[in-house]
């Protein structure tokens, strides 16, 4: 990385933010256990023993670890080391081998094309530099009639007062970068890289997009 590089900058100051919170990330409970149940049933019926999955921006893990039980294996990554450090203790204290945690950005991932059997990416595509490639990307790395999973908050919906927050707040680095997109933006993007959503499901809080979408065989 240099100083001429605002991108390379911009990134290095994203990973620092999410290393500084992974500690409390990992201890802070989820907003909605039962959404977050109806989101595993959902993906685990698209699951088998013998597929190979994939989740980037994994945090610290827990996802992936659940999810392991059901496939062959999962990788499993996330631009920030300290998130990856507490993957791989709970991977460890869970006895789970099946899951290999490293560090990696979608950006910066450059899988053979016809790969996994099912990709996640669960309360990440809101927080890229460009949501558009990351699902041109996954459409790729996908086998033909697999499946990809996501979870995404779409501020847009209701929460626009947000948007200057969000902004002082990055300029302050104080909170990271956010996209402020609305769930038909998403599901216009998504089918722009060529999959067809199965399910579009919104939890309570109205603001979160769960959606299954496969690429055709």
């Amino acid at each position: 990385m240099t100083y001429s590089d605002p991108l390379a900058m911009t990134n290095a100051g994203e990973t620092r933010f999410w290393d500084r919170v992974a500690p409390g990330y990992a201890k802070r409970p989820v907003a909605d256990q039962a959404a977050y149940e109806r989101k595993l049933e959902i993906t685990q019926s698209h699951l088998s023993p013998g597929m190979d999955v994939l989740e980037f921006g994994c945090g610290t893990g827990t996802t992936a670890l659940i999810h392991a039980a059901h496939v062959n294996h999962v990788l499993a990554f996330d631009f920030s080391a300290q998130m990856i450090a507490i993957a791989e203790d709970k991977a460890n204290a869970q006895g789970v081998e099946n899951v290999t945690f490293v560090q990696n950005r979608i950006e910066d991932f450059e899988p053979p094309a016809n790969r996994y059997d099912a990709v996640l990416a669960m309360s990440i595509l809101h927080l890229l530099q460009d949501p558009r490639a990351a699902l041109a990307k996954t459409f790729d790395m996908l086998k033909p009639g697999g499946t990809f999973h996501s979870s995404t908050v779409c501020l847009a919906d209701g929460m626009r007062w947000f948007q200057p927050i969000a902004l002082a707040g990055r300029a302050l680095r104080l909170l990271p970068r956010v996209r402020f997109l609305s769930a038909p933006q998403l599901e216009d993007m998504v089918r722009d890289a060529g999959f067809e959503i199965e399910t579009a499901w919104r939890p309570k809080d109205g603001r979160t997009l769960f959606l299954v979408a496969r690429k055709p065989d």
